[in-house]
């Protein structure tokens, strides 16, 4: 997959987590299991797609967090019973918003 793809691809995932919280304040995403489920697993997809990109291609991008996005996978693919639903949110609410800024005006 190139870097184009797998950035499209990333950006798609955001969008889709954003979907599925749109209407939620914190107390109805953490009591709602399947969009928690939905979440953890495009939060893993975009550490996953992170991972394939060239390293040269991240290079030129240093604004974008490449090591905490393959971090965040890292603890819910290993750790999902672990997983600290407020730092889930937080990332959700506070840092997507601006990665996907960032992913959008990436330089290829």
């Amino acid at each position: 997959m190139d870097n184009k793809s797998a950035v499209g691809k990333m950006i798609s995932h955001i969008e889709k987590i954003q979907d599925y919280i749109k209407d939620l304040d914190y107390d109805g995403f953490a009591k709602n299991e399947m969009i928690v489920e939905a979440c953890a697993f495009n939060l893993s997809q975009l550490g996953e797609l992170s991972h394939k990109l060239e390293e040269s291609f991240m290079q030129k991008n240093p604004s974008i967090p490449w090591k905490a996005i393959y971090g965040m996978r890292n603890k819910i693919i290993h750790d999902y019973d672990g997983i600290n639903l407020k730092v889930v949110w937080e990332t959700i609410t506070e840092d997507l918003p601006s990665l996907s800024a960032e992913l959008a005006k990436a330089k290829f």
